[in-house]
């Protein structure tokens, strides 16, 4: 795995939210702050998988699902995020979940991930605990 390409601070953030990059996950993956809300956590767990940033994915992995180490294809080209539901996951909830398709494409060609995943917040930080792959 290369290392990570962050886009620039007036970049698009890859998370599709329509913010730029210092504005929206930069500083979550940069660990400026927290994701507020597990949205704003999976946006930027995405966001990380397009950039190429193995380590806030394994950070942002609770520790009980966590695997030991990560590596990331090269290969896959992700190209679009779309949340299609969110459930809890605010500013005051303890658990949440969020269903979303990503787009990739690698030399095979195009591909899609759809995901409901679960999230926990402990210790005011939100962590990616596992998620249910549907077709």
């Amino acid at each position: 795995m290369s290392a990570p390409v962050r886009p620039g601070a007036a970049d698009p953030c890859p998370c599709g939210s329509g913010d730029l990059w210092a504005a929206c996950c930069g500083p979550v993956l940069d660990g400026a702050r927290p994701a507020p809300t597990a949205e704003a956590l999976m946006r930027s767990r995405y966001s990380a998988f397009a950039v190429g940033d193995p380590a806030h994915l394994l950070a942002t992995w609770h520790p009980s699902t966590r695997p030991p180490r990560l590596d990331l294809d090269d290969d896959v080209e992700w190209r679009r995020l779309t949340v299609l539901a969110a459930t809890g996951g605010g500013p005051w909830d303890e658990t949440g979940t969020v269903e979303f398709v990503a787009a990739y494409r690698t030399a095979d060609g195009r591909g899609r991930l759809h995901e409901h995943s679960r999230f926990v917040r402990e210790g005011g930080r939100w962590f990616y605990v596992d998620g249910d792959v549907r077709a």
